[in-house]
């Protein structure tokens, strides 16, 4: 047992030597080995490595995901009408050059989020100070957002960051001129309103004329084309009561004495006060015209 004991002592020191010797890179960390404190290799892809026991070589790993930054409080930056406005933004990014992370920020990820916000702060008061709030809040947002991705992602490429995505969540006033923004804002609704009224009113005024001139003319278009008709239809009438009377002279007065007959009899009050020998009554007692009470031979 004695003599064992040291066998399994010298055992435990050759584990503890093989396993200082090996080192796993994860699918999300960056390798960097140092030999006596100088980098000697930058490991990026997934695996088992080996190297020698420490003092000789050791490893510092690095996370490469993507990380984000989001500030708590929102920058305060002036536009060129030197309106104070509150900006919430948030940045994406992830190590591009471990070696160069690690001689920039010594593999602290708190120093390269302070170096990127300050970044961000430069990159958004370069954008921003030359644009008019309504540029800023509306038209221009994108534009501000791709400049300020650009101008960050150049600066930080040098230390070994990538920058993957700038955006702009919130855009506010500043307390002391949104009552201000607010009521010149309401004023231009206000101006923007009545010239729409304005324009309806007139639009509306011009329709209802050219309909009215329209429907003027159509009347009259319809009248002179049915007087028309009624003209050639009064003519054609005309026509066939002249040949219907030149056919039979003594049937076209009986016709028009019953067309007589029924407009004096129609009505239930109607009284008429005639000689019964009148012609009126010329076909009352006989279809031939014979007076009436006439014997008929």
């Amino acid at each position: 047992m004695q003599r064992s004991f040291p066998v399994l002592v010298g055992l435990l020191i050759v584990l503890a030597v093989l396993s200082s010797c090996v080192f796993i890179v994860r699918e999300r960390d960056a390798a960097l080995l140092f030999a006596l404190g100088e980098v000697r290799d930058t490991i990026v892809e997934p695996g088992l490595y080996f190297k020698l026991p420490p003092p000789f070589q050791n490893v510092v790993r690095l996370d490469k995901r993507l990380q984000t930054i989001e500030n708590n409080d929102p920058e305060r930056i002036q536009t060129a009408e030197k309106k104070n406005l509150l900006i919430d933004s948030y940045v994406k990014w992830r190590i591009s050059d471990p070696r160069m992370f690690y001689v920039t920020f010594g593999g602290n990820d708190r120093a390269a989020v302070e170096r990127l916000q300050a970044q961000i702060r430069d990159a958004l008061n370069a954008s921003v100070n030359v644009r008019t709030v309504k540029e800023v809040v509306a038209t221009e947002r994108a534009a501000i957002m791709r400049e300020v991705s650009t101008n960050v992602e150049a600066r930080a490429r040098p230390l070994g960051v990538e920058v993957v995505d700038v955006r702009l969540r919130r855009i506010d006033f500043a307390p002391e001129i949104s009552e201000s923004v607010y009521r010149r804002m309401e004023a231009e609704r206000k101006q923007e309103a009545n010239r729409l009224r304005a324009t309806g009113a007139a639009d509306s005024e011009r329709i209802r004329a050219t309909a009215d001139r329209q429907r003027t003319e159509l009347i009259a278009q319809a009248y002179a084309e049915a007087q028309g008709i009624m003209g050639e239809g009064d003519a054609q009438a005309a026509s066939i009561y002249a040949k219907a009377y030149g056919t039979n002279p003594q049937f076209y007065e009986f016709y028009k004495s019953l067309e007589g007959y029924r407009s004096a009899f129609s009505g239930s009050g109607n009284t008429l006060v005639l000689s019964p020998k009148s012609d009126f009554f010329k076909f009352w007692g006989a279809a031939d015209g014979a007076a009436p009470g006439t014997a008929q031979n």
